[in-house]
């Protein structure tokens, strides 16, 4: 699992971050398979927004007793905000499991909206051992230099009541959910270009004159015609609607639309940036990288393999 160090700004800086990652969680997508992870696996699922302070796993099903009892002394459950804090600094762009001072397990794998990290989903409070009375009593002892007070019949009862997986079959769970990580990263382009059912009749015009004309050079002049509005006005009406400059719009809704076409595994890269309405093949590669997170070759490499991957880039590199 990757532990390279990740710098706090790129996690906070995230355009509309928290807007879309409340998209995310609410997306028919997202909640089916939270309900279908939680019950094959029995173990909890979140999403929570990168930098959350809310306590580990909060909402979530089959939680831990023993975690639910830490998260009600504030010493403890502090602790247990460090440990997170900590899974996400050593995140970076990949999966990450910490151990709680009482051995359970805790994994975040982040999702991406760009070269940005905006979210984690967040699984765990498991022990990849058999409990021990041993490990159990460090535990107290833990919670007694913090001074925690603790019914510890209670608490021993909820403690050996953890599930306990093995590494192997914890790791295969937690690669599972790189997985539909992957896939919700890359949904959240589309969710930034999604209409809000609030915004100005001009910007919906926009929008579909947009669309209509995307493999086409665009100027700001013509869609605020189309939008019937000055370019001046149109520029401040959009982008408070969207959230997006003009500009970037454009660019999004050609990645989005170059995306769609990659889909077809007989779609050159060059072609599908060109019929997306880009003119250059380095500002597409440029932007592609800027908004998705990584290459067009790359992405090609996710969505059909290696081979294909290798016949995008030949293709690429003749056209360039």
């Amino acid at each position: 699992m990757n532990t390279a160090t990740l710098a706090p700004s790129p996690v906070t800086q995230a355009p509309r971050a928290d807007d879309v990652v409340s998209r995310l969680r609410s997306s028919e997508i997202f909640r089916s398979y939270q309900q279908a992870f939680q019950t094959a696996t029995g173990l909890p699922l979140v999403l929570r927004t990168a930098g959350s302070f809310r306590e580990p796993l909060h909402g979530a099903k089959n939680l831990s007793p023993f975690c639910v009892m830490m998260a009600a002394k504030s010493r403890s459950c502090a602790a247990c905000l460090e440990l997170q804090q900590r899974a996400e600094a050593d995140a970076g762009g990949g999966s990450v499991t910490l151990e709680c001072f009482a051995g359970l397990s805790e994994s975040l794998v982040p999702i991406h909206l760009g070269a940005s990290i905006i979210a984690y989903l967040q699984t765990g409070q498991v022990l990849l051992q058999v409990p021990t009375e041993k490990q159990f009593r460090a535990a107290v002892a833990q919670l007694k230099k913090w001074n925690v007070t603790v019914d510890v019949a209670a608490l021993r009862e909820a403690f050996f009541q953890t599930r306990v997986l093995t590494k192997t079959h914890y790791d295969a769970t937690v690669r599972l959910l790189a997985s539909f990580a992957e896939h919700l990263s890359l949904v959240t382009n589309e969710l930034m270009l999604k209409e809000a059912s609030s915004e100005p009749p001009a910007v919906s015009r926009a929008r579909v004159f947009i669309a209509e004309h995307l493999g086409e050079p665009l100027a700001l002049q013509q869609v605020a015609q189309a939008a019937h509005m000055s370019a001046f006005y149109f520029c401040k009406i959009f982008k408070g609607a969207t959230g997006l400059t003009f500009t970037d719009y454009i660019a999004r809704a050609r990645i989005e639309k170059t995306k769609q076409l990659l889909l077809n595994p007989h779609m050159r890269v060059s072609e599908a940036a060109y019929e997306a309405g880009f003119q250059s093949l380095s500002q597409f590669n440029r932007v592609f990288r800027r908004i998705v997170g990584e290459s067009p070759s790359i992405y090609r490499d996710h969505l059909h393999g290696a081979n294909a991957g290798t016949a995008g880039r030949n293709a690429l590199a003749c056209a360039a």
